[in-house]
This record gives structure tokens, C-alpha cells and sequence, in this order.
């Protein structure tokens, strides 16, 4: 659904892209690094959950990976996304209604959203 979202809307984009190093130090890669406007790019990650386990636990540390990223481009990134697709999400409306931010520092660059509205956005150009 991603990709031909991103299609439609225009945008160029790479898939297992490493955009640096985690936290930790290990390698960062993100599922989709969609090139934009005056060479920014902007870094995607997706986390799929069809029934309940522990992708829901891993959703804070990769905003605050992701955040990292964006905070040491260099202005090479402006944002990043975390999508959060399929049903079994307890947290899903938790997460994209931002209120996590509360208690993650400087994470305002990593915008959380649903699949679908990630993919609305992507097919208007949106992004």
C-alpha cells in the first residue's frame, strides 16, 4: 500500500535504506527514504501488528531513533514517520494522537500516523 501510495504522489524513493546509526550503535534502516524537494529527504518507518505482542514496546524507541536522525542530518531530513499499520494495535490511538510526546524530549521531527493516513497523504503529494 506504501509504495504505490508514494507512486501516485510523485515521489521518488528507496527501500532498506541505512540512514546512519541507531542508538546503541548499530545500523538504522528504514523501510523507505522518499527524496523530496531541494534535496531533503525524509525517512520512513513502518511497524505492522496483526495480532498483540511486542511491536507495540518498540514503537518508543524508534521515535527516539528516528528523532536522532533527523536531529543529526543536517537538514538532510526535516521529519520522519513512523506508520503504524494492521488490527492489532492496543496503543495505535495512543501513539498517532501524539500524546507519547509528553514524555519523549525533542521527537517533534517523527510524526506518527495510521497507515491510511499515510497512504491519503502520500497519494496527494502530501507529505
Amino acid at each position: 500500500m506504501i509504495l504505490p501510495a508514494l507512486d501516485k504522489g510523485g515521489y521518488r524513493y528507496k527501500r532498506q535504506v541505512v540512514i546512519g546509526k541507531r542508538l546503541g550503535g548499530h545500523d538504522h534502516k528504514v523501510d523507505v527514504l522518499v527524496s523530496g524537494e531541494a534535496d531533503v529527504e525524509i525517512p520512513i518507518s513502518l511497524k505492522w501488528q496483526q495480532t498483540s505482542g511486542t511491536a507495540e514496546q518498540k514503537v518508543p524507541f524508534e521515535i527516539l531513533c528516528l528523532a536522532e536522525a533527523v536531529h543529526k542530518s543536517r537538514g538532510k531530513f526535516k521529519k520522519a514517520y513512523l506508520v503504524l499499520g494492521g488490527s492489532g494495535w492496543t496503543l495505535r490511538d495512543y501513539y498517532v494522537s501524539g500524546d507519547i510526546r509528553h514524555y519523549l524530549r525533542n521527537c517533534e521531527p517523527v510524526e506518527i500516523v495510521a497507515l491510511e493516513t499515510f497512504v491519503a497523504r502520500a497519494n496527494q503529494a502530501g507529505l
